[in-house]
């Protein structure tokens, strides 16, 4: 019987090297797994089943010939908006609910050559827009730790899949914090690595100049492995580039922790504060330098984001006309063409991408670009600024995730400001461009709570050594 509460990457690659279980008979587990519980999770869309069974064969293989690979023989989730070929990619919309993807992202390109097994593609808010999860255009996913919140969003069926051990990674997209919030609100690590060190290819688009893939897991060093497996530039990227390697010259006696004095004002629950001093003044017992530093572009990140992200999803988005991809309403069944596109778009789509399509062509529209897009643009390079200054003076960054703890599902539903409100500590980081990771820090009233680490660009591997010493150390690991 394979234990799959305390199982990780390294723990599952050792097992399948010794002959402990192979790599199908690990895959069954999860997939046996996945068949009992996440009908009251809804963490999966679906399930790959013959895919993956084939791909654990293929695995037992490499592990027979000795040339397997980090990843070989492990099982994970894929987020819907990523295309494995030859399966559907909904992104959570009904606009997609028959596409099949022609072609694989070169996420997965490279995941397939590592041997990783795909059991199933997780459910996330449409198109990546939203906090919560609830925005699926299928079902919402609930947060394995409490049935009755919301698991973060819009990678909440990936984080939920983590931390309902129904795999043993997930892939997410991490826009404004797609990735960290709902890591923070599932009690799983997760990192939207600096924009540019993996490849969008394959990724269906919300805003791309901030959309980023990144992988959910169990802790830190899992999320490495991954990493590693899936960065590195892309032909068909043209925003990609050769991650350089950085070697470790640092120690955590004498490092300089900058906490940025706006992350700890009004709104933030006063047990998530808790949580993070303590997590903070782990640090100091272990040498690090605390630093009260300062963003003051912060307050304005938000309004920001909700204006470029919206901007850029407005553009995207434009290809879903009804013709392409999906057929909603019949060419006969309308008055004329523009009625076709009409009746399409508003079937298609939810209410919050409408929303967000509305906001975007506003802000873009003639006699509005100078005053908000333009404007926001600026405003994006002052928070970039703020960064930049703030690294001169540490080494890394660290705050809360999320003011909040897990809400309940429909709590914010009709509250939309509210909703984007526990995105605040995560929009900047995209804004930036840079490296941001949430681990886990404590738990209160039986919800996780998640600390976020940001380092200068190209630094993943600061972060990751940071947040290993922490999990290794301050008694949260799971193993």
């Amino acid at each position: 019987m394979i234990d799959l509460e305390k199982l990780t990457i390294s723990q599952a690659r050792q097992g399948l090297k010794n002959k402990e279980y192979s790599a199908v008979e690990l895959t069954t587990a999860y997939l046996d797994k996945i068949k009992k519980i996440d009908s009251n999770i809804k963490s999966y869309l679906w399930i790959t089943e013959d895919l993956a069974i084939k791909q654990a064969a293929l695995a037992d293989e490499m592990i027979a010939k000795n040339t397997d690979l980090p990843l070989t023989g492990i099982p994970c989730a894929i987020k819907d908006n990523i295309m494995v070929r030859g399966e559907k990619c909904t992104a959570g919309s009904k606009f997609l609910e028959n596409y099949i993807a022609p072609y694989d992202a070169t996420v997965i390109e490279k995941l397939k050559h590592q041997g990783a097994i795909f059991l199933g593609k997780t459910n996330m808010d449409e198109f990546a827009m939203g906090s919560s999860c609830e925005n699926s255009a299928y079902f919402p996913t609930k947060n394995p730790h409490d049935l009755e919140r919301v698991p973060g969003g819009s990678s909440g069926g990936s984080a939920a899949a983590v931390a309902a051990n129904l795999c043993l990674f997930a892939l997410g997209s991490d826009t404004g914090g797609s990735i960290r919030q709902p890591a923070s609100f599932c009690g799983v690590s997760g990192i939207k690595p600096t924009y540019g060190t993996v490849s969008r290819y394959g990724v269906i688009a919300f805003a791309s100049s901030l959309d980023q893939v990144g992988p959910i897991a169990k802790n830190s060093k899992d999320c490495q492995t991954v990493f590693e497996a899936i960065r590195g530039k892309s032909k068909n990227d043209s925003t990609t580039i050769d991650f350089p390697d950085s070697k470790k010259d640092w120690e955590i006696k004498g490092l300089k922790i900058g906490v940025p004095k706006e992350y700890f004002g009004q709104g933030l629950d006063p047990e998530i504060e808790k949580s993070i001093k303590q997590a903070l003044d782990f640090y100091k017992q272990n040498g690090a330098e605390i630093i009260e530093i300062s963003l003051p572009y912060t307050d304005y990140a938000l309004a920001c984001y909700y204006i470029i992200a919206p901007s850029e999803a407005s553009a995207n988005l434009a290809k879903f006309d009804g013709i392409r991809f999906s057929e909603i309403k019949k060419m006969a069944e309308t008055e004329d063409l523009l009625d076709f596109y009409l009746q399409n778009r508003s079937l298609g789509f939810g209410k919050e991408v409408k929303k967000r399509i509305m906001l975007g062509t506003y802000t873009l529209s003639a006699g509005y670009y100078d005053a908000y897009y333009k404007k926001a643009l600026q405003v994006r390079t002052l928070i970039k600024n703020d960064f930049e200054q703030a690294f001169k003076k540490v080494d890394l960054i660290m705050g809360p995730t999320s003011p909040v703890l897990p809400f309940k599902i429909n709590e914010k539903a009709d509250d939309p400001l509210a909703m984007y409100l526990s995105d605040v500590y995560t929009v900047a980081v995209p804004l930036a461009g840079l490296p941001g990771m949430s681990i886990p820090c404590g738990w209160t009233k039986n919800l996780p709570i998640g600390l976020q680490l940001i380092a200068p660009a190209f630094k993943e591997n600061l972060i990751f050594e940071t947040a290993d010493f922490f999990e290794k150390n301050y008694g949260l690991r799971t193993n």
